[in-house]
């Protein structure tokens, strides 16, 4: 992996290798794969009783639209796939999108939005508690993710990047990564969440993977949701 310095930012830019991180960390890889496997069949088990409820309620709330929430999202090397999550909105929130793009709070490609007037009441405490991520397991579990991994973006924002921002999608997407685990990550920019992301392919093992597992539960306690 070869890593450059660009001295006229105070921010380091990574130039990471694709092709060494495609074939090296072999063992890594496999081990990552099995150990998501495992996570995700127990994650869909034990907190199946959570899921069936969460699903109920939503729908109750909004019954003319389904309780999960199914939107394309990019994935490794650019590959589209059927990302899952509870709904959390008005069902024709994407519709409304562009009214709200001039409030975006996060510099960048991503949108965010603190108070969101698409989110529901259910939605919000499902955004705090980090519930509306669960059916992300189901997306583990075939592959298209990982536990941990950059957060897969939208096909919009992607068509955004540059070629720097595009190595976000050199490895598996994740449900979780460094931003996650960051108490102040909804007051950070888009370069920033960038950087942490190519960190974390940069020096990611199963070390750090448990340790961004343990940092996010420890979040999702602390009610920090996005």
């Amino acid at each position: 992996m070869t890593v450059t310095e660009n001295n006229t930012t105070s921010m380091r830019k990574l130039v990471l290798d694709k092709n060494t991180i495609n074939d090296g960390k072999g063992t890594y890889r496999v081990f990552k794969r099995i150990q998501d496997i495992i996570l995700s069949l127990l994650g869909l088990i034990l907190l199946s009783p959570l899921l069936i409820i969460t699903a109920l309620i939503v729908f109750f709330e909004c019954p003319k639209a389904s309780p999960i929430f199914v939107q394309d999202r990019i994935g490794k090397n650019g590959r589209v796939f059927r990302f899952y999550k509870f709904r959390s909105m008005i069902p024709d929130a994407e519709a409304h999108l562009d009214e709200l793009l001039d409030q975006n709070e996060m510099e960048g490609h991503a949108f965010k939005m603190k108070n969101d007037p698409r989110i529901t009441k259910v939605g919000r405490f499902l955004r705090k508690t980090s519930i509306d991520e669960l059916p992300q397991l189901i997306n583990v579990l075939k592959g298209d993710m990982s536990i941990v991994g950059p957060s897969p973006p939208l096909p919009r924002e992607v068509e955004k990047y540059d070629e720097y921002e595009l190595q976000r999608l050199y490895v598996t997407p994740g449900l979780t990564c460094y931003w996650q685990t960051t108490p102040n990550r909804n007051d950070m920019t888009f370069e920033e969440w960038l950087q942490m992301d190519l960190e974390y392919i940069e020096d990611r093992n199963l070390k750090t993977d448990w340790s961004i597992i343990l940092g996010t539960f420890f979040a999702v306690l602390d009610m920090n949701g996005i």
